[in-house]
């Protein structure tokens, strides 16, 4: 079954320019992690932003679970779109520890519905015993996964990633990669993942689109 199908998407900036994305067509099955490759200035961000619905295309469509969410006459807003992102900064609260940033989007979960998820999302990234430090407590590779299971835990449709290795630590990629990996194929997540490394798309994605812009 496929989660995202993009159709003859195109993306301009203005009317005057090149299309930065030109009928680009592919579709994601349930599970499958996709990495997205090419140099910058290729879409790759762009098209992340057009899957969450934080950009409009000039042409084509996006359908998520079945469902069309942007086409000629439909635009669904971006928080009705079931995607999760997990940005290139990690974007976490700064004044909230790491549970608290994890059960952000949860409010409209009962108290009890949203602890166990915390607690379950909390054990999926194996941060239960730093659920009260801080973003400035946390390493890298902790931020990563904070991020990751705050992403998750609204039990989205398609999970985005924009470059989410690009401020670790060489010697620590290896070890990131490999647990982004499992923590991925544990939840079953369907993950769209941008990355200008071939090593990054290679250690985690079933397989690859490459935008040349």
């Amino acid at each position: 079954m496929n989660i995202v199908e993009i159709r003859e998407l195109s993306f301009a900036y203005s009317s005057k320019q090149k299309p930065v994305i030109d009928r680009l067509s592919f579709s994601i099955e349930k599970g499958e992690i996709v990495g997205i490759l090419g140099p910058s200035g290729s879409g790759k961000s762009t098209l992340l932003r057009l899957v969450a619905g934080l950009e409009a295309p000039v042409g084509g469509s996006i359908v998520i679970s079945g469902r069309t969410v942007v086409d000629e006459t439909t635009f669904v807003p971006p928080e009705t779109r079931g995607v999760g992102m997990v940005f290139q900064d990690y974007a976490l609260f700064p004044h909230l520890n790491t549970a608290d940033n994890i059960a952000f989007g949860l409010h409209r979960l009962g108290k009890a519905e949203r602890s166990a998820r915390l607690r379950e999302m909390l054990e999926l990234v194996q941060l239960s015993e730093l659920a009260k430090r801080y973003p400035h407590e946390l390493s890298g590779g902790q931020q990563q996964r904070a991020a990751l299971a705050r992403a998750l835990a609204p039990r989205p449709s398609v999970l985005l990633m924009d470059e989410p290795f690009s401020n670790l630590d060489a010697s620590l990629k290896a070890t990131i990669r490999s647990e982004l990996r499992d923590i991925l194929r544990r939840a079953e997540m369907t993950c769209l993942l941008v990355s200008h490394d071939l090593q990054d798309v290679e250690a985690i994605c079933h397989r690859t689109v490459t935008m040349h812009g």
